[in-house]
């Protein structure tokens, strides 16, 4: 027996403020969500069993680290709103080379100059920055992550590979697991131990998320110490 848990926790609303702070505001919105999921599903109401929970994390990169990583020499130019002076775009250029702009950065705009970042070697480069698990890893098991990003994508079918440049390309559709489950998937008797975690349609376009899939055997029994030992009964 084990629990299939489906999930979608809440986005960041604006780059800007996802930027002001590490970790950001959203992402504490999201860790406080997933701890009450968790939460629920361990009840003592409940019989305990092994349990994956799986869907649209909206899990993302540290905004703030990963900015200051890619544009390290950049100089940051901000503009603001006339009437209310509020931060509504940051640039930033490069202190030579005729000032190229490297990244604008919007409420709903994250426009780097260089996608490639983000697809070279399945953007893994990156995946230091990838932190909001990290407060879960008593609770929680991932496979290594092998596959790119996996949302924005362009919504232009003619652009499979393409990230929108609205959001900070991200990994946020995930496959998570209990401990006991990560015991049943690489401790099963099966014998085909071959699992596969990767992400569904990377030449073509699948929407603004490219689907991610766990593919495993597990042995029947798997998890249960005496399931294949047959009880006897006791003559009196």
């Amino acid at each position: 027996a084990f629990d299939l848990v489906n999930i979608h926790l809440f986005h960041d609303a604006s780059n800007l403020i996802a930027w002001e702070t590490s970790p950001s505001v959203y992402s504490g919105i999201r860790h406080k969500a997933l701890g009450y999921v968790l939460d629920r599903i361990i009840d003592q109401r409940f019989e305990k069993v092994s349990y994956f929970v799986f869907g649209d994390f909206n899990f993302r990169l540290d905004a703030k680290a990963v900015v200051e990583t890619l544009c390290a020499k950049a100089t940051m130019q901000t503009i603001r709103a006339a009437d209310t002076n509020e931060v509504v775009k940051l640039i930033f250029r490069e202190s030579d080379n005729d000032r190229k702009v490297m990244l604008q950065l919007e409420k709903k705009l994250f426009d780097y100059f260089n996608q490639d970042v983000f697809r070279d070697n399945n953007g893994t480069a990156l995946l230091e920055f990838d932190r909001e698990l990290s407060v879960f890893k008593d609770r929680l098991y991932e496979l290594d992550i092998s596959f790119p990003p996996s949302y924005p994508y362009s919504e232009d079918s003619s652009q499979g590979k393409q990230y929108m440049n609205t959001r900070c390309p991200a990994w946020c559709d995930r496959i998570l697991m209990s401990h006991s489950a990560k015991e049943l998937i690489l401790k099963s008797e099966s014998d085909e131990k071959i699992v596969i975690y990767d992400h569904i349609g990377p030449n073509v376009c699948m929407g603004d998320h490219k689907p991610v899939f766990l593919s495993f055997r597990i042995a029947a029994g798997a998890g249960k110490p005496i399931a294949n030992v047959h009880k006897c009964c006791v003559v009196q």
